[in-house]
């Protein structure tokens, strides 16, 4: 594989994501207005001042609407991710995957240019929302606009290739749609995305840990510092470790010899 072959390849599954999102103008407004919602209606009936700790050791009090913000950009990249795998579950039913499969290039870049495509198209979604949330006076610091950008794409590849590993264990749609609902409500309830973990753990000490040991709730808080124009350490190094143990696991699943697909009957097609 030479660099000239790859970004040869990278280019065409971007552009094949771009079209295909551009043809599905559907699925790029309930991408939009799911979290729309959640801040025009669900903060509104919420509002309040909370006390964060976005600057630690220091308490810093924050409006409902900027706290909600940044979890409601990691559900946008939490639904775009198992859309994407989605795609990845149809391709394979349809059989256009294996064209995809078996280019001479290796599986894992295939795979990962698939990724990576699929979380530049939720980026961009994250920032149409951010610019309809300037209007409803969500105006994190300018800094902060340029500052999430790694936040995003780091949580954008965890949350994918979350999607891309369960996929791997999918050899039908309508199984993976059911699956899709099964991980994305109780990851996105039991995180940090609506409230802050110091309020779950008054609330109840189980539902404290379970969040603190969801991976999307880490992605949230990368981004939610990020935004507000400060780096969450331990957050970042969780999701990067996240990153790359499920998108181990997709690759060693979409293995033809070793994964998963084989075991129950079905084909990388």
């Amino acid at each position: 594989m030479n660099t000239k072959h790859a970004l040869s390849c990278f280019k065409g599954i971007l552009t094949r994501e771009c079209l295909r999102f551009l043809h599905q103008r559907a699925r790029f407004f309930a991408a939009l207005v799911r979290p729309l919602v959640w801040l025009f209606i669900f903060a509104a009936g919420f509002r309040s001042v909370l006390g964060v700790s976005i600057i630690p050791p220091y308490q810093t009090y924050i409006v409902y609407e900027e706290y909600i913000t940044p979890g409601l950009l990691g559900m946008i990249l939490l639904f775009n991710g198992m859309q994407s795998s989605l795609s990845m579950v149809y391709d394979r039913e349809m059989g256009s995957m294996r064209l995809l499969l078996v280019s001479p290039l290796p599986r894992w870049f295939l795979l990962f240019s698939k990724l990576l495509s699929g979380v530049i198209v939720a980026v961009l979604q994250v920032y149409v929302f951010l610019l309809v949330a300037w209007f409803w006076d969500v105006r994190p610091p300018v800094v902060g606009y340029f500052m999430v950008i790694p936040a995003l794409i780091l949580s954008g590849l965890m949350l994918g290739a979350l999607g891309l590993m369960l996929s791997s264990f999918v050899t039908q749609l309508e199984n993976f749609a059911g699956v899709m609902n099964f991980v994305i409500f109780p990851m996105f309830f039991a995180s940090s995305a609506l409230y802050p973990l110091w309020r779950l753990q008054e609330s109840s000490e189980l539902l404290y840990w379970i969040a603190y040991l969801n991976p999307f709730t880490h992605a949230v808080e990368f981004v939610r510092f990020a935004l507000y124009s400060q780096i969450s350490w331990q957050s970042g190094f969780i999701t990067l470790v996240c990153t790359v143990i499920f998108l181990a696991i997709a690759i060693w699943g979409y293995d033809p010899q070793r994964g998963f697909l084989p075991k129950k009957g079905g084909s990388t097609a």
